[in-house]
């Protein structure tokens, strides 16, 4: 079996990172160039890009004086987010390469205490888990001629749940060895921020190994799953039909439901695949694909949807850990510490290929968003367009890639 090289970055694992034996993975095609739109290295003549496959750096976006840890695409902006403490809007995501090189526009949403771990939007609110085991939501105020205006609406848990939770005994949970603290507290970075479909919920994980409800409405913690994993939590997805899945360094993938006669979740199945620790996790819009990575280098897709999830394969590629993901349509992105992006596409035969590997970062993708933006392109798995692609390294650059795929791509390699 062979060994998988160090990780660059820690992965909050104690597991030896072995990638998965060769008899137990999917057999994919491979039709990736490692080709940068960014620089002038040469194809690779061993492994041609698909002649109907296009894809281009359209810019790279400066701002941050730390690496990337968060992307989110609202309409037809991006939000950054840093461990520089700070949140940054992109105002206009260009969808084509500029005719001189401009810079589009951003300002500093908010500046806080704290690294940015993770961002997601509901509503008119945006929502940022940090390290200092605190959620924090901003208010989204239009202005005139179309600007907006944040201002910190509240700090998660609020004062109300902290104080109603300190008058009763049985609201305190043991989170170390000689110290307590009220379970609406996490005590440790919060790593991931999802969205029930309809908004009304939101869900957090952190190294502190819980998994917490809040309600969007006011705020409240509504419940907290203690001890979901066995050690940190690195990611989290909300399927459209309320699953809930959980990614952890220790190496499973959780499956949570809250039935209709249930106050709280439950434990629905464990998923167990991966050799390492689970870094990123990300549905299609359906939910009945759910896409892992971890630091054992291998993507693993994980089909049937809801509790029925079985493991169908692994798209192979990356040489070091992956630490992030994005799906969107047909095509699904990893991100991994050996600073390239990967572009998968589904076939009607459920079969993948690379469509390319992007390069141009000079560190780890820690984060990843993509969008379509042709209105046919959210169609059935057999469809092509136009995609954004949006990749945020540790060396402190965000790069957008324009990746045109057609309707139907021919290959002839020999597996």
């Amino acid at each position: 079996m062979d060994m998988t090289p160090p990780c660059s970055i820690a992965c909050n694992a104690n597991k030896n990172n072995e990638s998965p034996s060769q008899h137990q993975m999917t057999q994919y095609h491979d039709s990736s160039q490692l080709v940068s739109s960014c620089t002038s290295s040469p194809p690779n003549q061993a492994n041609q890009l698909p002649p109907h496959s296009l894809h281009q750096c359209i810019t790279t976006l400066n701002g941050h004086s730390s690496y990337i840890s968060a992307l989110t695409i609202h309409k037809n902006s991006l939000y950054s987010g840093s461990s520089d403490q700070n949140i940054r809007l992109w105002t206009s995501i260009p969808s084509d390469p500029p005719s001189h090189q401009i810079t589009p526009s951003s300002f500093i949403v908010a500046t806080t205490t704290s690294p940015v771990k993770s961002l997601v939007i509901s509503g008119g609110n945006l929502f940022s888990s940090h390290q200092d085991h605190k959620i924090r939501v901003w208010q989204i105020n239009r202005k005139e001629n179309h600007q907006y205006r944040y201002k910190l609406r509240a700090v998660l848990p609020t004062p109300k749940d902290r104080f109603l939770s300190l008058l009763l005994p049985e609201n305190y949970v043991q989170v170390r060895r000689h110290k307590r603290c009220t379970w609406v507290h996490h005590v440790d970075a919060i790593s991931g921020l999802a969205l029930s479909h309809d908004g009304s919920l939101l869900y957090s994980v952190s190294w502190d190994r819980t998994l917490k409800v809040w309600r969007t409405s006011d705020f409240r913690c509504m419940e907290s799953v203690a001890g979901a994993h066995h050690d940190a939590i690195n990611a989290i997805a909300v399927s459209p039909d309320g699953y809930v899945y959980t990614g952890s360094a220790d190496t499973t993938i959780k499956v949570w439901q809250r039935r209709p006669e249930d106050r709280k979740h439950s434990l629905v199945t464990a998923l167990k695949r991966h050799q390492s620790a689970v870094n990123a996790l990300a549905l299609t819009a359906d939910g009945s694909v759910l896409y892992s990575g971890a630091c054992d280098r291998s993507v693993v897709v994980w089909e049937g949807g809801g509790g029925l999830m079985a493991a169908t394969g692994a798209l192979g590629g990356h040489t070091k850990a992956i630490l992030s993901l994005a799906a969107t349509a047909d095509l699904v992105c990893s991100g991994s510490a050996d600073g390239t992006v990967r572009v998968w596409r589904r076939g009607g035969d459920k079969r993948y290929s690379c469509l390319v590997a992007l390069e141009g970062h000079g560190g780890p993708i820690k984060s990843l968003a993509m969008v379509g933006f042709d209105s046919h392109i959210e169609g059935c798995c057999g469809s092509g367009g136009s995609y954004l692609v949006v990749s945020g390294g540790m060396d402190c650059d965000i790069k957008v890639w324009k990746l045109l795929v057609p309707n139907k791509l021919v290959f002839n390699f020999e597996l």
